[in-house]
């Protein structure tokens, strides 16, 4: 991971403002994708010197103040903010609040595996912050099985996504599903997390440019809800929404829940899992 990334992370959305957003006339002679710094530092009140300390990581200690008014320049939203905050704190390294980096949870709670029981049928996995599979419903497992996500005495999602040949036939929208990826690796723990450094070196080894390159680039929060297509061997296409919960601990766990977003895949999850047709419902049609 970058040793800046709370630079990275402003320059990234000071590029992604269009100057029509902020008020801004966009003349046709703008070499600069975005707003310009000069514009990002009137909006926020700061010189031009100081931003262009904060992104090329020589200043790495401004005040709330100074966050907020870059938040409110660049329109972040609210898990923007959060995100920038936490990337303040950890550039410090002077943030008493944040403890030690644990090893990766590899048990569950039996309040989460109650909760998972109560969600049969649906399709729902819980992962720890190197996205090892923990524990998932049978929904899960009759979609990902064959798949060959399960696959293994200690299955990982981001291991699968990045190393095996089925990822790609089994995830159409393969780029943006790894981009998410990497961006849970790189938001759901400390930056100098030394257990998810091993395991991006492993992939970084093993994976090579798809995954470095990603890891390497500017920082992209996760997709936390939003639809996702599979294409599975028995099933077919099938195209499911889904939300991600963070569990309250100290080490960062995630359930991710599924229902089917349509009709189709509605019927296709019932003959799966052997149900009469209508047992899960579309969340729309």
């Amino acid at each position: 991971m970058s040793d800046n990334e709370l630079g990275a992370f402003l320059r990234l959305r000071r590029e992604a403002v269009t100057p029509t957003e902020v008020g801004l006339p966009s003349g046709p002679r703008r070499r600069t994708p975005g707003l310009r710094r000069s514009e990002v530092a009137t909006l926020a009140g700061i010189s031009v010197e100081y931003l262009t300390r904060l992104e090329q990581g020589r200043d790495r200690h401004p005040s709330a103040q100074v966050l907020g008014a870059l938040a409110d320049a660049l329109r972040l939203r609210v898990e923007e903010r959060i995100h920038l905050r936490r990337l303040e704190k950890e550039a410090g390294g002077n943030d008493p609040c944040c403890p030690a980096a644990v090893p990766p949870a590899e048990s569950v709670r039996p309040t989460v595996r109650a909760i998972l029981d109560t969600l049969e049928p649906a399709p729902a996995v819980l992962l720890n912050r190197l996205a090892d599979v923990l524990a998932c419903t049978e929904g899960y497992r009759r979609i990902a099985g064959p798949l060959g996500v399960l696959d293994g005495e200690r299955p990982n999602l981001a291991r699968f996504v990045f190393t095996d040949e089925r990822a790609r036939t089994a995830y159409p929208d393969w780029d943006r599903f790894a981009d998410d990826m990497v961006g849970h690796l790189k938001t759901d723990s400390m930056l100098d997390d030394p257990h998810v450094r091993a395991f991006t070196d492993e992939l970084t080894v093993y994976a090579g440019a798809p995954f470095a390159d990603r890891l390497a680039g500017a920082p992209v929060l996760p997709r936390r809800s939003g639809v996702e297509r599979l294409t599975h061997p028995d099933a077919g296409p099938l195209r499911l929404e889904y939300e991600t919960l963070a569990l309250p601990d100290s080490d960062p766990q995630r359930l991710i829940v599924y229902v089917p977003a349509d009709p189709a895949t509605a019927g296709a999850l019932d003959r799966l899992n052997g149900r009469r047709p209508g047992g899960l419902h579309a969340v729309n049609g």
